[in-house]
């Protein structure tokens, strides 16, 4: 049995060598790891950001290791083209407690909140959760993403009221296979977003979005094959209510929750924005859609109107075009 034994003991090792020659390959690959435990370039992500190049010519690549990251980070405009790469999404978390109260700098208090704030364009991020872990105490920002030409992909956004804030009038903001929690308009602002097969949560009976898309933009936030849950103890939830009366938001082949009100839009008190506001629906499904019951101001797509939300279509402007790169 000992040369047997001995066998697989040396098989373990060549196989254990291996996987650490693949890993350090794969670091490689990046421009700087980031370590908690100091086996990185750097032990803070902000440390690294602060590391790179400004306005470089490439996409600059971090690596973060698991960990808890207890980090309020800023990604300037002078920094674009960042990539912040996690190990795993439920174990690779930044995490920060700000809020509207705690702020306390007046009525605009809410956008100095965000766990982690984008304003360098062609930011791109993957398999990382991003928490504002204020509790249900406010208005308290878990991800602000002002810039253009952003991609999440894989990315956890939890939070309470207002977790994930899209701005930019000219922005566009690209979200895959995320899950984003929240309470109060917790997807909310003037940016075009696409969300394409993300999950929805809500925690409480409130708004899901709440849009303030300029008037001369044709696309706002728009969700796609996305799926929406709650919390049991959640009812009543409404798809979204107008922050600013051009608000446009559509949900295209969508599954919804019982929870969602059949009514599916609110008009935030103003009837007057039933007259300039854009919400959509196309083939809704799940105990959710009873479109039949939607406010009359709202519409249901038809497959013509519906082939018109492509990526390329939603992401040309007067400007440029764009679409969503693969991890870069």
């Amino acid at each position: 049995m000992k040369p047997i034994g001995f066998l697989l003991e040396i098989l373990f090792c060549i196989y254990g060598m291996k996987l650490y020659a693949t890993a350090q390959t794969v670091l490689k690959n990046y421009d700087y790891v980031v370590a908690p435990d100091g086996s990185g370039d750097f032990t803070s992500i902000q440390s690294a950001i602060e590391a790179c190049p400004s306005f470089p010519d490439k996409q600059i690549r971090i690596f973060v290791k698991k960990g808890i990251y207890h980090e309020k980070l800023l990604i300037p405009a002078w920094n674009p083209h960042i990539s912040l790469i996690g190990e795993d999404a439920d174990s690779t978390i930044i995490t920060y407690d700000d809020y509207f109260g705690k702020i306390n700098k007046g009525r605009n208090s809410t956008f100095y909140t965000p766990t982690l704030s984008v304003q360098g364009n062609d930011f791109y991020a993957e398999n990382i959760t991003i928490k504002n872990t204020a509790g249900p105490v406010g208005q308290a920002i878990a991800l602000a993403v002002e810039a253009d030409r952003c991609t999440f992909v894989h990315v956890k956004i939890i939070g309470h009221q207002d977790a994930l804030y899209v701005a930019g009038e000219q922005a566009r903001q690209y979200f895959r296979d995320c899950t984003i929690e929240g309470t109060t308009d917790f997807i909310f602002g003037s940016a075009t977003a696409v969300f394409d097969n993300c999950n929805l949560i809500c925690k409480a009976n409130s708004y899901i979005t709440a849009a303030s898309t300029p008037q001369y933009v044709a696309y706002g936030l728009v969700f796609m094959h996305c799926t929406i849950k709650a919390l049991p103890q959640v009812h009543r939830v409404y798809l979204g209510r107008p922050w600013r009366k051009y608000a446009k938001t559509v949900f295209l082949n969508c599954e919804m929750g019982s929870f969602i009100d059949p009514a599916g839009w609110d008009n935030w008190r103003n009837p007057q924005n039933e007259q300039t506001v854009f919400y959509a629906e196309y083939h809704s499904t799940g105990a959710g859609a009873r479109l039949a019951a939607r406010v009359a101001w709202a519409k249901q797509l038809n497959d013509r109107q519906a082939q018109q939300y492509t990526l390329a279509r939603i992401f040309t402007t007067q400007s440029s075009s764009w679409l969503p790169i693969e991890a870069p």
